[in-house]
């Protein structure tokens, strides 16, 4: 197969086409939405269709940690991971048929605001505010920042430290200027507009995956049979087995709660995520926002039952590319050894991550 370890003129093109078309739209959007008042600038309005909504939730949802982190753990142990996407379907109709309903009836902004209602005081209403920043800072911000940077550096080819920090500072600069300026109006039209691209982009890159490795059935035979990394690229344990092999279960969503057989035991994918699925889903500032600035009840119904249908989607445009991935560049992304994976990814754990990121590079046409 045909390497591309070097991006064209043409494919520069194409990203800061894309950049100044997203761009567009949230400042358009800023242009065209009521920005003078509370419910203007925070909640849209309240005059967003389902449509809008439902794409807002979902590109919300999916960054570019699942791109990096839904392919990487894919390639690294099989289909399991996807149970977090699928349990938010079951959470998103809880989102809208049960929370959504209360919020709307109390007339709130903001999910501080609601507590402060509710339960009275100031101090609660300030402990959460500042709870969630710190929460979103040190874990959603700080990781989607990091993958989406880390995407920029490996597609382009920039090198260092000094190639991550500045593609950092690039989105940053791009989803600040719109935010900051439009409100929620720029955010969820900017959003809709991604996940179309996304989605086109994504399904684009999932059918030349399967290709290349010869079909889903050829895919998940070769993962469990051939995508073990070569001698000199691993490590073995005291059993004589290769620390990078395939687990046995690779194709089960829910795995065995005996500990050691398992990194996602049944009982934890059913009890304990959907309850920090309902956290997230249901009383997190930045997706509830968007069904709050929905026109009425039944288009914040219709945004939840939009965004479900679309979290059955990572499972096969982001997991399976990302198995795909290893059975392609076994000895890059699968690799065990530490020497070997610092001098493929620069982190001696383990090279998974770049999965997603080889398939763009590798198979992507110039240009797309």
């Amino acid at each position: 197969m045909e390497t591309r370890n070097q991006p064209s003129y043409i494919d520069f093109i194409v990203i800061a086409l894309y950049f100044i078309f997203v761009l567009g739209v949230g400042l358009y959007s800023s242009y065209r939405s009521k920005r003078s008042s509370v419910a203007g600038y925070f909640l849209a309005s309240r005059k967003m269709h389902w449509v809008p909504v439902g794409a807002s939730l979902f590109a919300s949802n999916i960054g570019s940690g699942h791109f990096i982190g839904l392919a990487g753990s894919g390639a690294a142990s099989g289909i399991g991971i996807a149970a977090f996407e699928l349990n938010a379907i079951f959470v998103l109709m809880i989102l809208g048929w049960i929370f959504v309903p209360v919020y709307m009836a109390a007339g709130v902004y903001t999910m501080p605001e609601y507590l402060r209602l509710r339960f009275g005081g100031q101090r609660i209403r300030v402990y959460l505010a500042v709870l969630a920043l710190i929460l979103y800072v040190f874990t959603k911000i700080s990781a989607d920042l990091y993958a989406g940077a880390l995407f920029i550096q490996l597609a382009l080819g920039f090198s260092g430290d000094e190639g991550l920090y500045g593609s950092i500072l690039i989105l940053l600069a791009i989803a600040a200027l719109f935010t900051i300026a439009g409100g929620l109006t720029a955010v969820i039209w900017t959003d809709f507009v991604q996940t179309i691209l996304m989605l086109i982009g994504a399904i684009i890159l999932m059918v030349l995956s399967l290709n290349a490795v010869g079909g889903y059935n050829e895919l998940i035979r070769r993962y469990m049979e051939e995508s073990d990394p070569s001698p000199n690229a691993t490590l073995y344990d005291d059993k004589n087995q290769s620390c990078g092999a395939v687990p046995d279960n690779a194709m089960h969503l829910f795995r065995s709660i005996v500990p050691g057989e398992s990194d996602l035991p049944w009982t934890g994918v059913i009890f304990g995520l959907t309850i920090s699925s309902i956290w997230y889903w249901c009383s997190d500032q930045v997706i509830v926002q968007r069904v709050l600035a929905s026109k009425n009840m039944c288009n914040a119904k219709g945004g939840c039952i939009l965004a479900g249908y679309l979290k059955l989607l990572p499972m096969y445009l982001l997991v399976l590319p990302g198995m795909a991935a290893r059975v392609l560049f076994t000895d890059r992304v699968a690799c065990a050894h530490p020497d070997v994976c610092m001098e493929v990814c620069g982190s001696k754990t383990g090279c998974t991550n770049i999965a997603y990121a080889e398939l763009v590079i590798r198979l992507m046409p110039v240009g797309e």
